[in-house]
């Protein structure tokens, strides 16, 4: 296939750039993942279901989660994902055992509170409702499922059985997001009225080259067949696959869309967009799409744009809420939080927001407005605005970790989940739409009770 690297140098690369954009290494703390002395009462024992790049990124997010204690670890690539983790465990005194059937799992491990669910997305309801049903608490990565068949299912087993169902969108769990949400939109309302949105997340094309695999490590052709891939280049990019995954669109935009739907505290009416197969030749899902989503706010309408593309990076990944009277510009990446202010909104307006700690001091004075001077047109240019950051970060932790925090608190009874099932379904909901209307090459409504189930 077009712009197939050498497997060694693949992977190696690939792997270190998964785990970086996990905001850390795989260095896991010894005083956490490796406990000294006996279990305490509000241990949970965890196992994690698919131990590839995203598993162990959600397994060291773990890192610093008091408690958590991984006791089973289930991967169908012996030979390097489960083999790579294991040797993690082992070496912080983590006693677990390995697995390549999920149902032997379940079957022989008799103490497990709760799964993390990290396997490609069409096997997310299968594997999810089947720990479910066996007692067990779940953490499942986004998408939620690569079919809304499969994602009713996990919907319909979480209200049967009374277990968490945790969708992986943490960003609903960021903190930056949630004060974004409870007290710059919601509390003070510094956006006024939210007419229109901007997001994307680009990716250079060193990013998005196929992965390989390590010399003499291949999962054997028997085995990739029993478990619905038909090659290992298949196994390994299996997001850019019709039936497992659904392209970036869904690996990448779901976390953005979902916000957007969080914030407005609606979900779309309508959707039009356009992608294709323009440079990774060889994929079944679109490369490049741009999305244009309708949401009915009272009597208006706020239009909200998205696009991703995979061949260059310009401007990274974020989220732009555009109101009549403030911008916020907000990103999982750090360094890029901040609300500007309107020409026209008087700066003493927003100078309690400053004292209250809802944001920091602005940047700079604010620039008056150019006259048009002898123009014949009544035209005028809008000076910058200024913009106060943010006060709030992640304060050094894994983008992951606050998600998994609110998972483990609820399963103590400390806290609600922040993206239970049914909000994690009617974000599939809304982004698997978006296929579906590149297919169609027309706008596609949203009926309401498209979102229930």
């Amino acid at each position: 296939m077009k712009n197939q690297k050498t497997v060694t140098k693949i992977d190696r690369r690939s792997f270190l750039r998964s785990t970086a954009a996990a905001g850390a290494g795989l260095a896991f703390s010894p005083m956490v993942l490796g406990q000294a002395g006996g279990a305490k009462a509000d241990d949970i024992n965890v196992a994690l279901l698919g131990a590839g790049a995203q598993g162990q990124v959600l397994m060291n997010a773990c890192r610093n989660i008091p408690g958590v204690r991984f006791k089973a670890v289930c991967d169908i690539w012996t030979a390097y994902n489960q083999k790579r983790v294991s040797r993690m465990l082992t070496a912080y005194r983590q006693e677990h055992n390995t697995y390549v059937d999920y149902q032997e799992m379940l079957s022989k491990e008799k103490d497990l509170q709760a799964v993390i669910v990290a396997t490609p997305d069409f096997w997310h309801s299968e594997h999810a409702v089947a720990c479910m049903k066996a007692g067990l608490h779940v953490y499942c990565e986004k998408e939620m499922s690569n079919t809304l068949e499969g994602a009713k299912k996990m919907v319909e087993a979480a209200k049967e059985t009374g277990k968490l169902l945790q969708i992986g969108h943490q960003r609903r769990s960021n903190p930056r997001y949630r004060h974004a949400y409870d007290k710059l939109l919601t509390g003070a309302k510094m956006l006024g009225t939210i007419t229109c949105i901007n997001g994307q997340w680009n990716r250079s094309k060193a990013a998005c080259e196929d992965l390989g695999a390590p010399k003499n490590a291949e999962i054997d052709q028997p085995t990739l067949e029993k478990y619905g891939f038909k090659t290992m280049q298949q196994f390994r990019n299996w997001r850019w696959y019709k039936g497992l995954g659904g392209g970036p669109i869904v690996d990448l935009g779901s976390h953005q869309i979902d916000i957007y739907s969080w914030y407005l505290g609606a979900n779309p009416k309508a959707v039009i967009a356009s992608g294709g197969i323009d440079y990774w030749k060889g994929h079944d899902w679109y490369d490049n799409v741009m999305v244009i989503y309708e949401y009915q706010i009272g009597d208006r309408t706020v239009r909200a744009f998205y696009q991703t593309i995979t061949s260059n990076s310009s401007n990274g990944y974020y989220e732009t809420f555009m109101g009549d009277e403030g911008t916020l510009e907000i990103s999982e990446a750090s360094g890029r939080g901040k609300i500007y202010r309107e020409a026209g909104v008087p700066a003493e307006n927003w100078e309690k927001w400053v004292k209250m700690g809802f944001v920091k001091e602005p940047d700079k004075k604010e620039e008056p407005a150019k006259p048009a001077g002898d123009a014949v047109l009544d035209v005028r240019e809008s000076p910058k605005p200024p913009s106060y950051d943010i006060p709030v970060t992640l304060e050094g932790k894994p983008y992951h970790q606050p998600h998994l925090e609110n998972f483990f608190d609820a399963i103590r009874g400390k806290a609600k989940l922040n993206c239970p099932a049914e909000i994690g379904y009617e974000t599939a909901v809304t982004v698997l739409k978006v296929n579906e209307a590149v297919a169609a090459d027309k706008k596609l409504e949203f009926k309401p009770e498209e979102f229930k189930v």
